[in-house]
This record gives structure tokens, C-alpha cells and sequence, in this order.
């Protein structure tokens, strides 16, 4: 039988550390997010894989509050974040920095989440949209990719919290063997 690990054998980071640790090539964009445990579920995300920065933009609710900390158990302490009022404004800036934009969405000519490849050291600026509407067409627009989540039942979307947990560690993952990979 296996036994399972206590937090303490599990050698994660304080928040100092985590702070000045070498941050994956990620960025967040929340769209308009209403559900603030998604928010928090994304700040743990944004912290098991070392995303650089969370953007909350337009009505997405920011730290503190009780119902983002209650699932986000401490990672609004250790990950970068900012609130932005308009996202579209964010894109463009973050694009005019050399930021490869990404929003997540259902769109035409969307590359699947499976098929994409990350160019190595580029940073992502991954897009997330409201929990019913999505990412908004002006944002979709206005990105560089539109990447989909291959989904093979009867709904059409996932919530936003798993969709973002999906796609940082898929990416995460491809840009970690291209690490590996380099000569």
C-alpha cells in the first residue's frame, strides 16, 4: 500500500521563495470572470506552475475577499497580479511588449489545444472569458491564436477554472520539454 505524503515531505516554496523563483513564460488574462471561486481556483493554478502574473479585467473581483481566498488557500499572497479595467487595452499593450496572445475560446479556425506548440521562450498571454459568454469577440479579434479544448461529450464547455487548469498545464508541460530540449 502507498503512503501518502504530508504537506511538510511535499518541499513546496514559502511565498518568498516562490516570489523570487524563475517564473514560467505564462500569463493570465480573466475576462470578465463572475464566479469569484473560479478566480480563487485560478490563483492556485497560477501557483502550482509558476505563472508570472493574473490580470483580472472588468468585472472580475480582485483580493481580497473571502470567497477568492476560501479556494485560492494563500496563492493570492504568492502570484503577481493586477487589475485592469479593459481587457482589450491589455491585449494591445501586452502585444506591443512582444507578448503572444491566446485567447481560449470556441472559434473558427481555433487550434486545438493538442495540436499547438508554444515557440520556445515566448511568453503566453492566455485569455479566459465570462463563465457564459466566453471571451468577448472584440478580444478574440484582437488576439494573436484562438486555441480550443478538444471536448468529445454532450456539453459544450467546461467552467473556466477547469478550462484554465487544462490548458497552463498542457502548456506548461510542452514548454518544459522544450527546455529540455535546448542545446
Amino acid at each position: 500500500m502507498k503512503r501518502k505524503l504530508e504537506n511538510s515531505e511535499l518541499g513546496r516554496l514559502d511565498v518568498e521563495t516562490f516570489k523570487q523563483a524563475e517564473k514560467s513564460p505564462i500569463i493570465l488574462i480573466l475576462d470578465n470572470i463572475r464566479s469569484l471561486n473560479n478566480i480563487g481556483s485560478v490563483f492556485r493554478t497560477a501557483d502550482a506552475f509558476l505563472v508570472q502574473k493574473i490580470y483580472l479585467c472588468g468585472i472580475t473581483a480582485t483580493p481580497p475577499h473571502k470567497d477568492i481566498r476560501k479556494t485560492a488557500l494563500g496563492a493570492t499572497e504568492s502570484v503577481d497580479w493586477e487589475y485592469k479595467k479593459e481587457t482589450l487595452d491589455l491585449i494591445g499593450e501586452l502585444k506591443s511588449k512582444g507578448v503572444h496572445t491566446v485567447a481560449v475560446e470556441q472559434a473558427e479556425d481555433a487550434v486545438m489545444l493538442n495540436a499547438f506548440e508554444p515557440n520556445s521562450g515566448e511568453t503566453l498571454a492566455l485569455v479566459f472569458g465570462h463563465e457564459v459568454k466566453g471571451v468577448s469577440q472584440q478580444v478574440v479579434s484582437a488576439c494573436d491564436t484562438v486555441l480550443e479544448i478538444p471536448q468529445f461529450g454532450t456539453k459544450h464547455s467546461l467552467n473556466i477554472s477547469v478550462s484554465a487548469g487544462v490548458v497552463v498545464w498542457d502548456i506548461w508541460n510542452k514548454q518544459q520539454v522544450q527546455k529540455t530540449k535546448k542545446p
